[in-house]
């Protein structure tokens, strides 16, 4: 059966229109995502990816120069797929309260659904110094992330949200929270063979997104004038 990964890619374009290229950079990035998802990013070799779809190594250098750049283009098309219909999603949230906790609660099932591939990109990627800056990848992590900028800035502008704190802070504390709190979660799929990963807790979307809102919304909310007056003195 088809991963809901698998049917996103496919629906960029119908059969017909698709090439052979098209269809072979597709399997070479399915069977990619698997093999580094199972067994690690350094562990997977190109060799492997090209025996899971019964071609030559060789194969795989026509189409990516460099393992890495294979990892980035893995990454790139699930970002894209998480992506989604934002826009058209948010539109449904009458608030920005309701909106930031869209974007968190989302945020939190990605994590929870795609363990393998967050801990690839967090470990592989975001913690490596060296060609994700400037990358595809790297432009659409910026915006994804701006979608929760965006939103506490609407939320300043109407006056849900305090105006003397910076958005960009905010998703922040937001976005790394969230890879700090789900680590020990994340741990068991990393690193299965250490005791931390077996003693991992379950990853509760629903609590830990209503808890990081209201933490955040609660600390972002106007302040009293005569507070401001106090804080200022």
């Amino acid at each position: 059966m088809a991963t809901p990964h698998r049917i996103a890619i496919a629906r960029r374009r119908t059969p017909a229109t698709r090439s052979r290229r098209e269809l072979r950079v597709e399997q070479i990035l399915q069977a990619a995502r698997d093999l580094f998802g199972a067994q690690g990013y350094d562990a997977t070799t190109t060799a492997q990816i090209a025996a899971q779809i019964g071609v030559v190594e060789g194969l795989i250098y026509k189409y990516f120069p460099t393992k890495r750049a294979l990892l980035l283009q893995v990454l790139g098309y699930w970002y894209d797929d998480m992506f989604g219909d934002y826009t058209r999603e948010l539109a449904y949230f009458p608030t920005a309260r309701k909106r930031l906790h869209y974007l968190i609660w989302r945020h939190l099932c990605t994590v929870r659904d795609y363990p393998r591939l967050c801990g690839l990109m967090f470990r592989e990627v975001l913690s490596a110094d060296n060609d994700y800056r400037g990358s595809p990848l790297h432009a659409m992590n910026k915006r994804y992330t701006q979608l929760l900028v965006d939103t506490v800035e609407t939320g300043m502008r109407g006056g849900e949200f305090r105006t003397d704190l910076p958005p960009r802070l905010v998703r922040s504390l937001v976005y790394g929270g969230i890879e700090h709190e789900a680590s020990r979660y994340l741990a068991r799929y990393i690193a299965p063979h250490q005791q931390a990963a077996a003693d991992a807790p379950a990853l509760d979307v629903g609590l830990l997104a209503d808890q990081i809102t209201n933490l955040l919304c609660d600390g972002l909310g106007p302040r009293p004038a005569a507070e401001l007056t106090e804080t200022r003195a």
